[in-house]
């Protein structure tokens, strides 16, 4: 049985995710570090942070609603990602 948060494998996924972000983002330029890495940074962190933030909520009707809000912080990555891609910094 799931007990906490840190039980949830996709938890730990989105844990790992933000590392990987935070590494890569090293090696941007310093004049993109209050803009996009801040943006990519933040996006990958309310990933984990929504999924922990609903699995303390009491129902499982709030849990979805911050998996919602999880799955669209990964949309926004997504398109932070492409966006770094296409300017050549990744």
């Amino acid at each position: 049985m799931v007990v906490s948060h840190k039980d949830l494998v996709v938890w730990n996924k989105a844990m790992d995710l933000v590392t990987e972000i935070y590494r890569l983002t090293k090696e941007f330029p310093k004049d993109e570090m209050f803009g996009l890495v801040s943006h990519l940074r933040r996006s990958a962190i309310s990933v984990p942070s929504n999924i922990a933030e609903g699995k303390g909520r009491i129902s499982k009707k709030e849990f979805h609603y911050f998996l919602g809000n999880a799955r669209g912080s990964l949309a926004e990555l997504e398109t932070r990602i492409i966006i770094s891609f296409n300017l050549g910094y990744s």
